[in-house]
């Protein structure tokens, strides 16, 4: 783990958007680390032949920003720009193992691509990046995901599909980390990466007689594809690991659903979603792309209201004390909005 700061840095960068029948906010803050080494891409629409096509991702970078900064501006354009890409006809349904193979060949080739940067070749540079992404069809939804960063899919209030972190303890990425010749120290790559693929980090990929996926750490991105449910599908989220560190995937599930009854712009939903996790002792950098499809919840003046006389209450009861504002984020995941109101003036008049 990188140095931390004496006291957090808690400025935010805020987006939002819409395209494509989706809308998307954007939250990201440098916390207590030292630098901000996290980037992030939302294009709600791809250039040419693929203007229905959106795509979305999160870089967690570390040892500096440089490779998460590139993955930000060129894997996409890595992606399209290959082969599989160029032959995708519109008017026609593309084959989704070729939408598959141009999305691996994207990470490939800007792997490779980076490698030759002259600060990446001469080790000046030892950056890498984990990179987790999804590429939005008419009909598909492609998650492509190389590290420890995550994207899970929200149907009808439940967690539908999650990523699978990459870490060295998993048993195929051992046996990939042993095969090159490394090993599994403290749950890091040769005691010292935490993460078993990311793109970058090519002090772990100088094995000459190795193949770019058969290093101690691969690049290749686990991809897998889901039909798309007009009438179910609710939210994605991409994060990185300083919000999955401390928030379960159904917590977050439960807090989006929550909080998107009482709030319209999707980038403060991810400005209340990154406090939590900093108060809740998320040391590391941390960002949140969260899309919206039309089936997500929207505003409900009930829930509004509610909310607003809670939020009142607790301003006034805790005069701006932060460590009550987490109690109400907290008793958010655990009970359901009808009685968390009860729950905190109870706590406020009884103890």
């Amino acid at each position: 783990m990188g140095g931390l700061l004496a006291s957090p840095k808690t400025d935010k960068y805020n987006e939002t958007g819409c395209g494509n029948g989706l809308r998307y906010g954007i939250s990201s803050m440098q916390g207590w680390r030292l630098s901000m080494e996290d980037a992030h891409c939302a294009i709600t629409q791809l250039p040419g032949n693929l203007k229905d096509w959106s795509f979305f991702a999160v870089f967690d970078g570390h040892a500096g920003a440089l490779v998460s900064e590139l993955c930000a501006t060129e894997l996409l354009k890595c992606i399209v720009d290959t082969e599989e890409f160029k032959k995708i006809n519109p008017d026609l349904a593309p084959s989704l193992q070729e939408v598959e193979r141009g999305i691996r060949d994207g990470f490939l080739s800007l792997d490779d691509r980076l490698r030759h940067l002259p600060q990446l070749a001469s080790g000046e540079d030892r950056s890498g990046s984990t990179a987790v992404c999804v590429l939005i069809t008419p009909k598909h939804i492609f998650f492509a995901n190389c590290g420890d960063s995550r994207a899970i899919l929200i149907r009808k209030g439940k967690v539908a599909f999650a990523t699978v972190d990459h870490k060295p303890a998993n048993p195929n990425e051992r046996q990939r980390i042993q095969n090159a010749g490394g090993s599994v120290i403290i749950q890091r790559v040769n005691g010292s990466l935490a993460v078993s693929r990311s793109l970058g980090d090519y002090a772990f990929k100088a094995a000459k007689d190795l193949g770019p996926t058969e290093q101690l750490i691969s690049p290749e991105p686990e991809i897998t594809v889901v039909d798309r449910d007009k009438d179910l599908d609710e939210i994605i989220v991409l994060a990185c690991d300083g919000i999955w560190d401390v928030l379960t995937n159904e917590e977050l599930c439960l807090l989006l659903q929550n909080r998107m009854r009482c709030i319209d712009d999707l980038s403060v939903i991810c400005n209340e979603t990154i406090d939590m996790c900093l108060y809740k002792g998320s040391s590391d950098n941390m960002s949140m792309v969260l899309v919206a499809f039309d089936p997500a919840p929207r505003v409900d003046p009930t829930s509004k209201a509610e909310d607003e006389k809670l939020e009142s209450v607790i301003i006034q009861r805790t005069k701006g004390k932060v460590l009550v504002i987490v109690l109400y984020y907290s008793v958010v995941l655990l009970l359901d909005r009808e009685i968390r109101f009860v729950y905190i003036y109870a706590f406020f008049v009884l103890r």
